[in-house]
């Protein structure tokens, strides 16, 4: 006869002390386990002797009925398999039973994100947070499992972002698919059967956004535009320059960019966002901006644009994240109030550096290849955006023999 045992898996415990209930399951001796979706601190929470959740717990009720009625499931479910005329394995039993298991989604969300913020990802982990955290907002004080999330909800939640909230279809793009991709996980987890990912039916809507770039007559009036020198408007303005000429890395790279990084011709550098390591050999003009910069005897760990603090430690991926924030923010207002006093006809941000230097080099001639890999981009359908932009100027180019 199989048992059904209510167990908690310790070797789990998470950074709150918290630690994810499992049923196990044992048959001749085998054992398997079905994860409930659950996380408890049993130091301040449970109640070993009577397997239960402390009243002290805020959902104490919900989920001691959550737990029962499982229990419940399991037990009821390995007797019925085992008088039917099939033999029970308990691995059969765990396979039923995950389908009818009740996994949290909002518990495994939390889960998930602390993890990727383990890892040092910390704006991906602070993104799906908020994006969690407006998700609770519209749930009030209701639990949200795997399986209430259906085709109907995910409808009924756009709706709401759409007409209560006024988020435009990128936003609500943006929103869905962190809760596709927790799907995902959770599917790759075995957590949920493939079947029951409701984005499998639900598609995700997104609207085609413009990709600001210089022309080359824009970006010449921002090289040569008076800017008092040493001031912060005007490493701003070198540093969007510089990333302009030196294959569009973005501001992260630019404010981590140290003279060890630098060796003369080229920089060589693992990309904060990605991680993968780019050379770059530098065009005259980028080093023209360099040699601005560059001392007699630098220190090899000194920041090549004097932005970030060179006596800050930036160790915990935290503090860093929050400094680049920081100054990408103040940078972007610098570039807005120039391009305002050049009476540019478009807003002026960091980012469209990249986009101009991609535009740039394609219309130079340079293979989209190239261009793919100088931008550290894993695919080169995203390169290929800018192969399209290209490709629209020409067509309006023609438009002279009309």
């Amino acid at each position: 006869m199989a048992t059904v045992k209510l167990i908690f898996k310790i070797e789990k415990v998470d950074s709150a002390g918290e630690v994810p209930l499992y049923l196990r399951i044992t048959k001749d001796r085998k054992s398997r386990y079905v994860s409930l979706g659950v996380k408890i601190n049993p130091d301040k929470h449970w109640n070993e002797k009577d397997r239960k959740v402390k009243k002290s717990h805020p959902n104490s009720q919900r989920l001691n009925n959550f737990i029962a009625q499982k229990i419940a499931e399991a037990e009821g479910l390995a007797l019925s398999l085992e008088t039917s005329a099939k033999p029970a394995s308990s691995k059969s039993i765990k396979d039923t039973l995950k389908g009818a298991a009740s996994t949290s989604f909002l518990k495994y969300a939390d889960t998930y994100i602390d993890t990727i913020e383990k890892k040092g990802k910390i704006s991906t982990a602070t993104k799906a947070r908020a994006i969690i955290a407006k998700l609770r907002a519209y749930l009030g004080t209701k639990e949200l499992h795997f399986e209430e999330i259906t085709v109907s909800f995910l409808k009924a939640y756009e709706h709401h972002l759409s007409h209560k909230l006024g988020n435009s279809t990128n936003t609500i793009h943006a929103n869905l698919k962190v809760i596709r991709r927790l799907f995902n996980e959770a599917v790759s987890e075995d957590l949920i059967p493939f079947e029951k990912n409701p984005f499998l039916k639900y598609k995700l809507k997104l609207t085609k956004t413009v990709k600001n770039f210089l022309t080359e007559e824009e970006l010449k009036a921002l090289e040569d535009f008076e800017i008092t020198a040493g001031t912060m408007k005007w490493h701003h303005r070198n540093m969007y320059v510089f990333a302009a000429y030196a294959g569009g890395v973005r501001i992260s790279d630019v404010l981590l960019l140290k003279y060890k990084h630098f060796d003369g011709e080229r920089i060589l550098l693992d990309t904060y966002k990605t991680g993968s390591t780019i050379s770059v050999k530098l065009p005259q003009k980028a080093l023209d901006i360099i040699n601005l910069y560059v001392k007699d005897k630098p220190n090899a760990d000194e920041f090549i644009f004097p932005i970030l603090k060179a006596n800050k430690e930036y160790k915990d991926p935290k503090v860093l994240f929050r400094a680049i924030s920081s100054a990408t923010a103040y940078a972007n207002k610098n570039l807005k109030s120039i391009a305002e006093k050049l009476e540019f006809s478009h807003n002026l941000n960091f980012h469209s550096s990249r986009h101009t230097w991609a535009t740039r080099a394609l219309r130079k001639g340079m293979r989209i290849e190239y261009v793919s890999k100088l931008m550290g981009h894993s695919s080169i359908k995203t390169t290929q955006i800018y192969a399209k932009i290209v490709s629209e100027e020409l067509d309006k180019a023609m438009e002279v023999f009309d």
